[in-house]
């Protein structure tokens, strides 16, 4: 089975919290609520805002009336940016992310081609689905090739 981690996945729910709230861009939301409405435990919830934080897609704000707001509007946004912070590069194989002579079979590897042609389909379909349309999934299923 293909699978991204449990930390990446909750980065997505998360985020789509966030942009679900429909504030302002600057709108601040504190971790401790994002757990509530996220259903998230508290410490997992300030791990994933640091590192997104971290990898740019959220800003802190200190004060009384602080917390984190989306860097950029949630249609600027993709899914591929989220788990790429938290997961790092995704491939499918070894040989989709590694530098080239990583792998003892690459020389000789009947399939290197295709995993590398399947591991850019997932990418571009990653990339393309932004945080936008994560939260407005009437349109989802009619997006579908």
């Amino acid at each position: 089975m293909i699978r991204m981690s449990k930390l990446a996945d909750y980065g997505v729910v998360i985020m789509a919290t966030m942009a679900r709230e429909r504030q302002p861009l600057d709108a601040t939301v504190n971790a401790r609520d994002l757990s509530e409405k996220a259903h998230i435990p508290l410490p997992t919830v300030g791990k994933i805002l640091k590192a997104l934080c971290r990898g740019g897609l959220l800003v802190s704000h200190r004060g009384p009336r602080g917390g984190y707001a989306l860097a950029r509007l949630a249609s600027e946004i993709t899914v591929l940016d989220i788990i790429s912070i938290l997961d790092g590069p995704v491939g499918l194989t070894d040989c989709t992310v590694a530098p080239l002579g990583a792998c003892e079979m690459e020389a000789t590897c009947p399939v290197r081609s295709p995993w590398h042609m399947i591991n850019r389909r997932v990418l571009d379909a990653l990339r393309g689905l932004t945080l936008h349309e994560m939260i407005d999934s009437t349109n989802i299923l009619d997006k579908r090739p």
